[in-house]
């Protein structure tokens, strides 16, 4: 029987200067928790002089590792995992500030055949939000979207930017697979989605709860709130789909995704038409970026499974040594 967990190792990874004050900030949110974790783990992805300044840095209140993987957001969150002394580990990204109930908000929702508990990215945008930025695509830019629960629900993944999982089930299941999560810039992803299928096929009376109440803040680098990053990173999500079909089937990997583009990005597109016509001309650009980005996730996800279909490697265990 699974119980609900005494403690919590927090990993946050790590992989460029250049968001440090970002970092900085996440770290200490952490630290000012009103429900403190156990541990909080900072890893660097192949960067030696992030790495010793994370450690003048967080010494005194983190562990610093360095990724001892492949370079990627993969690897960086295996060695997380490896180092966790938690029942719980949870991943904080490292240009997100968690509220300070975040971490009371989600080990309230663990209880037995819980596997982990994710909460909503509020995004904070470089400049306001772009009015031709669709709500429904908030995953563009790793946050929360239109048709993802309002209230506590079961769902198929949880949203990498602020999600926890029970430390055995990775003993159980393997790691986060390289070849499929973002490395550096480069805006693969749907590595957590990968482990969460992988999990439900291996334990199907276990689920993965949405907490919104679990809330961060989630910074939107500079240069993401514009049309060539949502088309790039729609590109990039169609492929990564792509690979996580190869490794767990295309049912279980787009199970989600024909629902939410069967229910969600109609209505969607309808609200933003009817909001053109009734003066917020913005509403058609909305509707058109819902179409455009719906043909372009499609687009990559085509070219990566007919035309590169080469055989792609899953971590499935980490390395324990």
């Amino acid at each position: 029987m699974m119980l609900k967990p005494i403690d919590v190792s927090v990993v946050v990874c790590a992989y460029t200067s250049d968001r440090w004050q970002e970092l900085s900030a996440a770290v200490d949110s952490l630290v000012a928790q009103g429900e403190q974790p156990r541990e909080i783990i900072v890893v660097t992805d192949h960067s030696g002089l992030l790495h010793k300044r994370c450690l003048r840095r967080f010494a005194d209140v983190a562990k610093v590792l360095a990724n001892d993987e492949l370079p990627g957001l993969s690897g960086a969150r295996n060695t997380g995992v490896r180092a966790a002394g938690g029942d719980v580990v949870a991943f904080l990204d490292d240009d997100a500030v968690a509220a300070p109930d975040w971490l009371a908000e989600l080990t309230a929702a663990y209880d037995d055949g819980v596997a982990g508990v994710g909460g909503s990215s509020v995004p904070v945008w470089p400049r306001e939000r772009p009015t031709w930025h669709p709500p429904e695509f908030g995953w563009v830019v790793g946050c929360s979207y239109r048709g993802l629960p309002v209230e506590p629900a079961p769902v198929r993944n949880l949203i990498g930017c602020n999600m926890s999982m029970r430390r055995e089930l990775f003993d159980a299941v393997g790691g986060f697979t390289h070849g499929i999560g973002r490395i550096g810039t480069i805006p693969l992803g749907c590595e957590e989605t990968e482990w969460c299928i992988r999990v439900r096929q291996r334990f199907p009376e276990l689920e993965f709860l949405y907490a919104p109440r679990a809330v961060v803040r989630h910074r939107v680098a500079s240069g993401r709130d514009r049309w060539q990053y949502f088309m790039r990173r729609c590109w990039a999500e169609g492929r990564s789909k792509a690979r996580v079909s190869q490794l767990v089937g295309a049912g279980d990997a787009l199970r989600s995704e024909k629902t939410y583009a069967r229910r969600v990005l109609p209505q969607g597109i309808v609200d933003g038409l009817t909001g053109g016509v009734h003066g917020d001309t913005a509403g058609f650009a909305r509707a058109a970026a819902i179409a455009a980005g719906v043909s372009i996730t499609g687009a990559g996800y085509l070219r990566e499974r007919l035309i590169d279909s080469r055989p792609r490697q899953s971590v499935g265990a980490m390395r324990t040594g």
